[in-house]
C-alpha cells in the first residue's frame, strides 16, 4: 500500500497508522518528512513532479492520501492502476474554501477518483461535499486519536516553565518584546523550522544579555538549567510539553500560518495560550477546552496570571480507516 503525506508533521501524526502495516511505501515532500518517515519504513520517496507520476507511481491495493495533498495527476495515475483512493483527515479551512470554490470543476475531477474520504468535522463534510467529494465519514482529527507519547522523560525543573511552542519568522521578537521572565520562571524556545534555529539563538541570546539571564542550546546542554534554552534539535516537542507549565502556541501571532495543533501540548495538564489567527487548525482548537487566546502585548500579563489547565475535549476516532485499509489489504 501506498502512503502519501507532505511533510515532519503530518507523518508523526498518521505514524500510528503506518506501523500498523508490513508492506507499505511512503511518498513525501520534503526533506524533513522524507527523514522521519525514514524511521517508519525504508520503502520512502520524494513525490516527483506531476509530469513523471506516470512511469513513476507503482501499482497498489490501497493510496492512502493524507489531509489536502489533492494531485490530480497521483489520483488518475493511481486509479488507472487499479488503487483504492483513500482521503483520510480531510478538512478545508474558512481561508482556504474560497480558493477551492473557485476551481471547484478542478477539485470535482480530482474528487471523482478518490473512492473515500474521512473529515476531520460536520463542516468539512459539508464542504467536500460542494466540492463533489462523496462516501465520506467523519471521525474527528486523527492527530487527537493518536496523541504521541514521549521519548524520553525529562525532570521537571522547580521553576515555571513557559514554552514558545513552534514559532515562526518574526514570532520570536514579537513575543520576547513583550515577556518580562521573573525569577522563579524559565523560557524554553522550540522553532518550526531548523533552519531558523540561527537566527533564533541570536534573538535569544539578545533578550538573554538584556535581562542578566543565563543561556543555553539544548543540543550542547541537554539539560534545562538556564533560564532561556533554546531548542534546536527535532523530536523533542512533546518531551518539553510534558515538563511545561504554560505553552505559547506559535503561527498564531503573524498572518499566513494559520496556528499549530494544540492537542499535543493539552495532554499534558498545562495551560495554553494561542494567538487569534488560527484559520488553519479550528478543528483542532475546538476540540481542546480552555485555550487562552491573546494578542502578542497581552502575553505577558496571561503568563503570569492563573490561567485554567487546557483538557481535551473531543478525540478522533482511526478505526473506521484502519478496517478500510486492513479491507482492501489484509491486516499485516
Amino acid at each position: 500500500m501506498h502512503f502519501h503525506a507532505c511533510s515532519f508533521g503530518e507523518i508523526r501524526a498518521i505514524k500510528p497508522i503506518l506501523t500498523e502495516f508490513d508492506s507499505k511505501f511512503i511518498s513525501v515532500i520534503t526533506k524533513t518528512g522524507f527523514d522521519e518517515a525514514k524511521k517508519i519504513c525504508q520503502n520512502v520517496a520524494f513525490l516527483p513532479f506531476e509530469i513523471f507520476l506516470p512511469f513513476w507511481l507503482k501499482s497498489s491495493k490501497v493510496l492512502v492520501i493524507f489531509e489536502a495533498e489533492l494531485w490530480l495527476m497521483l489520483v488518475f495515475i493511481a486509479k488507472l492502476k487499479g488503487s483504492r483512493i483513500l482521503l483520510i483527515n480531510a478538512r478545508i479551512s474558512d481561508r482556504s474554501y474560497k480558493r477551492y470554490l473557485k476551481f471547484a470543476f478542478f477539485y470535482k475531477k480530482i474528487f471523482s477518483y478518490i473512492n473515500a474520504v474521512y473529515a476531520q468535522s460536520e463542516q468539512d463534510k459539508l464542504r467536500l461535499e460542494k466540492l463533489g467529494a462523496k462516501n465520506i465519514q467523519i471521525c474527528g482529527n486523527i492527530k487527537s486519536a493518536f496523541l504521541p507519547k514521549t521519548t524520553k522523560n525529562y525532570q521537571k525543573p522547580s521553576q515555571k516553565v513557559i514554552v514558545l511552542a513552534s514559532t515562526h519568522s518574526g514570532e520570536e521578537k514579537i513575543l520576547l518584546d513583550e515577556i518580562k521572565l521573573r525569577d522563579d520562571e524559565k523560557l524554553i524556545i522550540a522553532p518550526r523550522h531548523p533552519e531558523r534555529f540561527g537566527e533564533v539563538e541570536l534573538l535569544a541570546k539578545e533578550y538573554a544579555k538584556k535581562f542578566s539571564l543565563s543561556f543555553s542550546k539544548f543540543s550542547v546542554s541537554k539539560n534545562f538549567d538556564s533560564q532561556i534554552c533554546l531548542i534546536d534539535c527535532l523530536g523533542e516537542l512533546v518531551n518539553i510539553y510534558a515538563i511545561s507549565d504554560i505553552v505559547v502556541l506559535g503561527g498564531s501571532f503573524v498572518p499566513n500560518v494559520g496556528g499549530h495543533n494544540p492537542i499535543e501540548a493539552a495532554q499534558f495538564k498545562n495551560a495554553i495560550i494561542s494567538g487569534e489567527d488560527i484559520f488553519n487548525q479550528k478543528s483542532l482548537f475546538s476540540a481542546v477546552d480552555n485555550i487562552k487566546f491573546a494578542k502578542a502585548n497581552e502575553i505577558d500579563a496571561l503568563i503570569h496570571s492563573d490561567l485554567k489547565i487546557s483538557k481535551i475535549a473531543q478525540i478522533g476516532d482511526a478505526s473506521m480507516i484502519l478496517q478500510d485499509i486492513r479491507t482492501h489489504c489484509g491486516t499485516r
